[in-house]
């Protein structure tokens, strides 16, 4: 299995010194300053991937709208890390495709050829701003969109006349580097998303913050069993670079001493990292549920906001990441056992110092990262060969 970065691009949290939006401002530079630094550090240590998300209107959670231009940015300061859109939010409302194929293109002409292309629709919260419907509409318009994409990467020439999209012949420039594109991947949050992924060849960026590795698995399962069973019925793939890897992203830090870790607030920064997801959930996407989608989600975060949620059971669980190097590598690894290909760390969250950040990613790097390469990559669904 190989360690990827995952970066939302998390303002330190307020309330500030300083009075709107002065605090905010100098929050969210800091935030970018502190993750360009550290994922320059991550190039060198073997890290795989680097994902950025495109998230909007996600106040003290996500700083990042436009993962093209951070990427962009990164394609010229970094090497070796390969550049991941976690996701392009594809929908038209969001953004008309044909500027899709033009950005995440041009980010792989000048990384030469290091992007790996995740592909989404969002939520309501932001799906509803856009003016993209909230319901399974959304998941014929990621699908017509993404068809949109790969034709005008692979033809000379696109026209498209359908009820979402008319859009007249045109040249689209600049092609991908790689060839034919980038791989697709496609973030899923739900077991049939999963299988639409695994029947249309297309990667999977999956979970694990909100359910234990062995849930997690299950999903996997049934996500290589859509991929075999799209194989005997001769099924082509939806793009034309089929991929069958696993990404799946949870809360990483790593430290030389857990005592010491306590002591700078990584406790602290799980505990609000969960409770600010929840309440932002009640507060921006339970309104735009149903009343029975509203019954069902309100109990589940309920103890987390109150606080009366132990962040050990998280920990038991595998559900986060933390511990010694030799501890989180034990964790790791039954990520790998679950089928998980990519995992993505997330390690700028909540209060962490920077430099604690930074230390993290060394010991990642030179103390499970050589262990993770002794024990193989692998291939395809069935087979693995060292790597």
């Amino acid at each position: 299995m190989k360690l990827d970065l995952l970066y939302e691009f998390q303002p330190k949290i307020g309330p500030y010194d300083e009075p709107f939006p002065y605090g905010q401002k100098k929050a969210e530079q800091a935030t970018y300053d502190e993750a360009i630094e550290e994922i320059r550090f991550a190039d060198t240590l073997g890290f795989e991937t680097v994902w950025c998300v495109e998230h909007h209107f996600r106040d003290g959670r996500s700083a990042c709208p436009s993962n093209e231009v951070v990427l962009g940015a990164l394609s010229t300061i970094t090497e070796n890390i390969r550049l991941g859109f976690g996701v392009s939010l594809m929908p038209p409302g969001f953004q008309h495709p044909a500027r899709v194929a033009e950005k995440v293109a041009t980010v792989d002409v000048l990384s030469h050829g290091r992007v790996e292309w995740g592909t989404g629709r969002s939520t309501p919260m932001e799906q509803i701003a856009f003016g993209v419907p909230a319901d399974d509409r959304s998941r014929e318009q990621w699908r017509e969109a993404v068809d949109f994409v790969v034709e005008a990467w692979t033809n000379e020439t696109i026209s498209w006349d359908t009820e979402l999209l008319h859009f007249p012949e045109r040249k689209q420039i600049p092609k991908p580097y790689q060839d034919p594109h980038p791989p697709v991947w496609l973030a899923a949050a739900s077991p049939p998303s999963a299988v639409t992924a695994g029947r249309q060849g297309l990667g999977l960026l999956s979970f694990a913050l909100l359910q234990p590795v062995s849930v997690m698995a299950d999903t996997i399962n049934q996500y290589r069993a859509a991929q075999l069973e799209a194989e005997i019925e001769g099924i082509e793939p939806m793009t034309k670079v089929r991929n069958d890897r696993v990404g799946a992203y949870t809360l990483v830090h790593c430290a030389d001493d857990m005592d010491e870790a306590n002591a700078y607030g990584l406790w602290d920064s799980i505990s609000w990292w969960y409770r600010h997801l929840a309440e932002f959930t009640l507060q921006w996407e339970a309104p735009n549920l149903t009343p029975e989608e509203q019954q069902k989600v309100f109990p589940l975060l309920q103890d987390t906001i109150n606080g009366t949620v132990d962040v050990q059971n998280y920990i038991d669980q595998d559900m986060i990441i933390v511990g010694t190097p030799e501890e989180c590598l034990e964790k790791i690894v039954r990520y790998d056992e679950a089928g998980v290909d990519q995992l993505l760390c997330y390690v700028q969250f909540g209060t962490l110092p920077h430099e604690k950040v930074m230390r993290s990613l060394e010991l990642l790097g030179t103390r499970v990262i050589p262990e993770l390469e002794k024990r193989g990559h692998r291939v395809d669904a069935r087979a693995s060969v060292a790597g």
